[in-house]
This record gives C-alpha cells, sequence and structure tokens, in this order.
C-alpha cells in the first residue's frame, strides 16, 4: 500500500469529507459527484457557476472545493483569490483540462492546494482528494501545461505565454478579461499578441486564433 492509498484508507474510516465540485460542464461534475458518492466517504455536491459557489460557500463549509478556472463568473486570479477566502478551512484546488505554469504558481501563492487534471482517472480521485485534505500540495507529474517549460517554444515558435495567450484570444477574451486571468498587464497582453501575430504571420487576433486552429496549435 502507497502512501496515497495510506491516507485513504484512514480516512475514509472517519466522518465522511465535504466537497463541492465547481464545474459548469454539469454532465462531467454531476460524473465525478456520483462517482465519489459511491462510497461513504465524500459528502458531495455541485455548483455550476462562481455565483452560486459563493454563495453556497457563504452558508455552508466544506473539506475540499474543485474550482474550475473557466465555469461562468470567474475573472481569473482574482476570482481564484475569492473563492480561496470564503472556502475559509476549506482547501481549493484547481479542476481543469489545461493551465498555465505561470497561473498555477500565482494560485498556489494565494492559497490553492493544487492542481487535479480532468484526464485524472475517476479511480484515483478519492485518494488525491483525501491527501489535499490532510494539507498537502498536490501537482501531478507530467500535468498538462502549455509547453513544455517557461522558455519552450513550439514548433510554430510560440512560447508558453504566448500559447495561452492565444487560447485565450480564441475563446473571445479581451486583453483586459486575458490580463486578470493571467495577474498580468493589458500592456503585456498586447505585446504577445504582438510577438503571436508576427510569428504565425497572421494580421490580427483573429485570423491568429484562424491560423492557430488550422495548425492543431489549440
Amino acid at each position: 500500500m502507497n502512501a496515497i492509498d495510506a491516507i485513504g484508507t484512514s480516512l475514509s474510516e472517519n466522518q465522511a469529507l465535504r466537497l463541492v465540485i465547481a464545474d459548469d460542464h454539469k454532465l462531467l461534475a454531476d460524473a465525478v459527484a456520483s462517482t465519489l458518492k459511491g462510497g461513504n466517504a465524500f459528502d458531495v455536491e455541485s455548483c455550476y457557476d462562481l455565483d452560486s459557489l459563493l454563495k453556497t460557500l457563504a452558508q455552508e463549509t466544506f473539506d475540499v472545493v474543485m474550482l474550475d478556472l473557466r465555469m461562468p463568473g470567474m475573472a481569473g486570479l482574482e476570482s481564484v483569490g475569492q473563492v480561496v477566502k470564503a472556502a475559509r478551512d476549506g482547501y481549493v484546488v484547481l479542476f481543469t483540462g489545461q493551465v498555465d505554469r505561470h497561473v498555477l504558481d500565482k494560485a498556489l501563492l494565494l492559497g490553492v492546494r493544487g492542481l487535479i487534471p480532468k484526464t485524472l482517472p475517476l479511480r484515483s480521485l478519492g485518494s488525491i482528494i483525501e491527501l489535499i485534505s490532510s494539507g498537502q500540495i498536490f501537482v501531478p507529474v507530467g500535468a498538462d501545461f502549455p509547453g513544455s517549460g517557461a522558455g519552450a517554444e513550439s514548433e510554430h515558435g510560440l512560447h508558453e505565454k504566448e500559447l495561452f495567450v492565444l487560447r485565450l484570444a480564441a475563446d473571445g477574451k479581451t486583453n483586459k478579461e486575458i490580463a486578470r486571468e493571467m495577474g498580468s498587464t493589458e500592456v503585456i497582453i498586447k505585446m504577445h499578441m504582438r510577438s503571436i501575430c508576427k510569428k504565425l504571420g497572421a494580421r490580427n487576433r483573429a485570423h491568429a486564433a484562424i491560423i492557430s486552429r488550422e495548425r492543431a496549435l489549440l
């Protein structure tokens, strides 16, 4: 039995952990909740936007909050800080498909306890949540960060941060919204966009998004 399994066995014998899953992908959130409710180790609730999550946290206490960065109402790191504060003694962990390493590092400084990728096998989820509830920080080896390192470039010459900016821009976010999500400034984001357009040979951000999809960068 490894360390994580040992923690899971120990905690499962005690009172059920209270967990809230905050994700606007209702089918995914409900599937995860249903899986965790299968035993007696977890008492699970779901929220599908930031407003309902904050209201729930104001009324109830939870051991762990699984937070999606992209659900309605989320404004990047500013909202992450709100949730960490509202969770009080509960532990907040990011629950997302992909996150910029820069954003994750800043989230950890705000009090987030790590990252649970949405690609994590459901059979491993319970043990990871129990590990986090014990106060540990969990960031899986090989987590899905854009690029392969702080200075790494993709085959098209885009750095990690540029790929992340491009992804958010392709989702329709403004420079102001991207800056807020990355804990940066509009000036920096504009510089990234200019560099992205130059490297891709794009006329503007919309053209860059089209090129990036054609080249399967996103």
